[in-house]
């Protein structure tokens, strides 16, 4: 059995609570929130035994002899140090993304955590969606075509965060997504927004100097020349949760909003004659997809990963750290109004 503790039950930290225990080979042992509130809500939601220890103080979980992991989902500012003393501790960790705020932060606990032979897995839950894994295979196949260039767009009314501005909430599952999809990351990257809500600048966050932007927009350019446009808002109540890849042949989308499937196949090319382009071979297939929750195959990926002692390739520490170092690169750019910037090593 891995005994977990699970830091955090706000609006995403009671999913991973309620998947830990509902695995077999998880034992939830203890669960902390700063909030005590928090914690009266998820004992009577979940009927939580009465061994399980509800705390509110992180500092509480070493007392526990037998605890195997720790899964953290509290804000992004204090990743670095809770998921730091769990690896002291000799706990396995599944934290919520982004891994940190920084890159430097983030290898050095990717390297504290190869050096204690311990799983520290990121929470990238769209790296676990089943039309996120059917896209990839999509595209590596070949079946766009010369791939063209991508699209992405993340917008609803809320929820706005006070740790992080739009970019770093909202960014990381797209730019996750067409890595993945592309097999590369991007060699340079531009970022420009726009500010409304909170305007003053955080002292605390000195990522955010002119405030938490609450519109982003994102160039992504990879190593092939392939560039990908991604808008990002929560304060638009036109809700869109979409993404796409053109090539020669046809578009790939992932749309969740889709009443029928997340994931279309849209055919379709040009044919020259003389002077004219003229579409053909247009079609629109929708794909089937396994079934499963995302979130439930990140749960159960980090209870493989430990159980076997091997770190997993698709959201590693590793893999969060790379995210990090993108996501660090289009901050510089926003908050230099658009410059572009060359990520290190491309």
């Amino acid at each position: 059995m891995i005994n977990i503790a699970v830091v955090g039950v706000g609006r995403w930290g009671v999913h991973l609570l309620r998947n830990f225990l509902a695995l077999p080979q998880v034992n939830v042992v203890a669960v902390v929130d700063p909030h005590a509130d928090r914690l009266a809500v998820v004992q009577q939601q979940f009927n939580l035994d009465k061994n399980i220890l509800l705390t509110t103080h992180w500092q509480d979980l070493q007392q526990l002899s037998d605890l195997t992991a720790v899964a953290i989902a509290t804000p992004a500012t204090t990743h670095y140090a809770l998921v730091k003393d769990a690896l002291n501790w000799g706990c396995h960790v599944l934290a919520e993304k982004p891994l940190t705020l920084e890159p430097g932060e983030c290898q050095e606990l990717c390297q504290l955590a190869d050096q204690q032979k311990l799983i520290l897995m990121v929470d990238h839950t769209y790296l676990f969606h089943p039309a996120v894994a059917g896209g990839k295979t999509v595209v590596q196949a070949g079946k766009l075509g010369d791939l063209r260039y991508g699209y992405a767009a993340r917008t609803h009314l809320g929820p706005v965060r006070q740790d992080v501005d739009a970019l770093w909430d909202l960014a990381i599952h797209d730019i996750a997504i067409f890595n993945n999809w592309l097999g590369q990351t991007p060699t340079s990257v531009q970022a420009t927004g726009k500010v409304w809500l909170q305007s003053k600048a955080n002292t605390e966050i000195n990522h955010f100097p002119s405030g938490l932007a609450d519109l982003v927009w994102v160039t992504l350019t990879y190593p092939d020349g392939f560039q990908a446009y991604i808008h990002l808002c929560w304060l638009n109540p036109d809700k869109q949760r979409r993404l796409a890849v053109v090539g020669s042949l046809g578009t790939l989308v992932f749309d969740e909003m889709s009443s029928s499937s997340p994931l279309t196949l849209l055919h379709g090319e040009f044919e020259r004659q003389e002077n004219l382009f003229l579409p053909i071979n247009q079609s629109q297939e929708t794909l089937e997809l396994e079934k499963g929750e995302p979130l439930n195959r990140v749960c159960n990926t980090f209870v493989s990963s430990i159980l076997q002692n091997t770190p997993p390739t698709i959201s590693s520490g590793w893999v969060g750290t790379e995210l990090v170092k993108i996501l660090s690169a289009l901050t510089t750019s926003l908050n230099q109004g658009g410059q572009e910037i060359c990520l290190n090593g491309q």
